[in-house]
């Protein structure tokens, strides 16, 4: 029956002490750090510490966002530790997951902010269709116009440049050229 803290900060910058103090002022008994952004898979400290944690145990986090990526990774951490008899306190949201009205509280904030991402998406969607149909397409803007083609064409089949020098000249990638070169296959000199 152990309070165990996590704390993650997002870059090496960033200072834990606000987070660790909160943690242990709570009661933590363990507190495990991660140095490292939200949105990466792996983070080390929170694979230790939920190897670490027992039934009957409590992480406390000073905020779910430090907890999980996203709603969708929160909620699967959440009920992953919830299967394995532990329990979840975000201090700052005041959810305590070993109490029922807890489990209630967290549940209820999973589903809005599932609602949530799934509007903006909708919304996504949306514009993004309305935008095709008045002709325009999604994405950046290509950095090889049909005159710079002609002209990379015109370098190649010269053979005075490298691809790389031809790369270069249009800041782009070797990769790139080849596959413009490519594109125009029909044309003489043609790359195969």
């Amino acid at each position: 029956m152990a309070l165990i803290g996590y704390a993650r900060v997002s870059t090496r910058d960033q200072h834990t002490e606000a987070q660790t103090d909160v943690l242990e002022a709570a009661g933590c008994e363990k507190v495990f750090v991660d140095h490292a952004s939200g949105t990466l898979a792996r983070r080390p400290a929170l694979d230790q510490m939920l190897e670490y944690v027992r039934e009957g145990d409590t992480l406390v986090v000073t905020k779910l966002d430090r907890l999980g990526r996203s709603v969708r990774n929160l909620k699967q951490i959440a009920e992953d530790m919830q299967e394995r008899g532990i329990g979840l306190r975000a201090l700052s949201q005041g959810i305590d997951t070993t109490t029922p009205g807890g489990r209630l509280f967290f549940h209820m904030l999973a589903a809005i902010a599932e609602f949530e991402h799934d509007l903006i998406v909708e919304r996504t969607h949306d514009g993004l269709a309305a935008a095709r149909a008045r002709g325009r397409k999604g994405g950046r803007k290509f950095k090889m116009t049909a005159t710079k083609i002609s002209q990379a064409r015109a370098m190649y089949d010269s053979k005075e440049h490298t691809v790389q020098e031809i790369a270069d000249t249009f800041g782009v990638s070797r990769p790139t050229i080849y596959r413009h070169l490519q594109s125009s296959a029909g044309a003489p000199g043609a790359v195969r």
